[in-house]
């Protein structure tokens, strides 16, 4: 009999039978190594590489070479981001977790701001309140290197193939993808995946349609109706609130570029570097919030109205900072923030707008939410 996960090998994570040797090629991998010794020797490492790098070899293969399962490997990771966190932020708090049951497997579609650290951030969340953390959906236009697949796949990622060319070839890649987090949440595991393709740069957070379409394909395979599938699903919207954007700038920059000149090239390791800052950037106060699931009165008839009462959860899970009401030209009782106006003025005149933009329109989204639903009531 052939083997249903078998189907997936090309996407999914490593298993635990496959750490061992993934660990060993990440250490082997030279261009890992001076990866690492550039991010901490900046200018420096080019000189210093010779001596650096097998120093981080030794150091690798002294922590990293016991690894044996996909646990270990996220408890080794759990310890690093505590530290991080602690650095990097001024506290993270999270809600909504005391209504979900340990014993059922959620898909967690959530608002997407930081490439690395959303899907960190949830599964850290997770971790604190002994929920088993979730696979993690990742564009393969972040997985250039070798090296990066091998650390994704072992940190419980799973591939979603963007770069699939041509209607054949993108069909069989999106069934392919929905058969597998239907696989996933049928044999106990959580899956995380951002509610529309790419970062929400501008603050603007609303779930894509053709996210639904594509859950519901392997629905529609077995001729589930599709408000059905979309319950048997059990999605919880998410909604991730960062006080400071450490990739605002350059965020900023973009949409300024694509405003005036109508295109913007990324560089070629560009979603790298921003990986980067992301997890060391200063990102004030976090929060995370876990919104209810989907029930059975909730309009799920079809993926627009899925997409909107996704948006409606995520509107009314936001936590607002002083930046959000100062960007939006709005009082608040919090006293003038000086960080987000030296944020503002490091950009050039011209650039300013679309940082405001992006920190006010999360409040304004809430905001008329709020009086949507209000309306709605009377």
């Amino acid at each position: 009999m052939t083997d249903p996960i078998a189907n997936f090998d090309d996407i999914r994570p490593y298993h635990d039978n496959e750490v061992a040797a993934a660990v060993q090629r990440i250490i082997a991998d030279p261009e890992f190594i001076r990866a690492i010794v550039q991010h901490r020797l900046g200018s420096q490492s080019k000189l210093l590489n010779f001596i650096a790098a097998p120093m981080v070899s030794w150091y690798l293969r002294r922590h990293w070479s016991g690894f044996k399962s996909v646990e270990a490997v996220q408890r080794y990771v759990a310890v690093y981001l505590n530290k991080s966190l602690k650095k990097t932020t001024a506290g993270v708090t999270f809600s909504g977790l005391e209504a979900l049951d340990k014993t059922k497997s959620y898909l967690f579609v959530s608002n997407h701001r930081d490439i690395a650290m959303d899907p960190a951030l949830v599964n850290w969340c997770l971790h604190q309140q002994g929920f088993d953390t979730a696979r993690i959906a990742i564009g393969d236009n972040l997985l250039k290197k070798p090296c990066a697949t091998e650390l994704m796949k072992l940190n419980k990622s799973f591939i979603v193939r963007r770069s699939a060319k041509g209607p054949r070839e993108m069909i069989k890649a999106l069934g392919q993808l929905s058969a597998y987090i239907a696989h996933s949440l049928q044999t106990g595991h959580h899956i995380w995946i951002a509610q529309k393709e790419g970062r929400a740069k501008d603050g603007n957070d609303a779930t894509d349609p053709a996210i639904l379409k594509m859950f519901y394909i392997n629905g529609k395979q077995q001729q589930i109706e599709f408000t059905d599938y979309m319950r048997s699903l059990q999605i919880v919207p998410v909604c991730l609130s960062y006080e400071y954007d450490p990739c605002d700038a350059a965020k900023a920059n973009e949409l300024y570029q694509l405003a005036t000149e109508g295109n913007y090239q990324k560089t070629e390791f560009e979603d790298i570097e921003s990986i980067i800052k992301g997890i060391v950037g200063y990102k004030g106060r976090v929060h995370v919030h876990f919104g209810a699931v989907l029930e059975k009165n909730e309009d799920l008839e079809s993926p627009e109205s899925v997409a909107a009462a996704i948006d409606r959860e995520i509107y009314q899970g936001y936590r607002f900072y002083p930046a959000n009401y100062q960007a939006a030209g709005q009082t608040t009782a919090e006293s003038d923030n000086g960080a987000f106006m030296a944020r503002l003025h490091a950009l050039p005149a011209e650039v300013q707008p679309y940082l405001r933009q992006m920190y006010a329109n999360p409040l304004l989204n809430a905001q008329k939410a709020k009086t949507t639903i209000a309306e709605a009531k009377q």
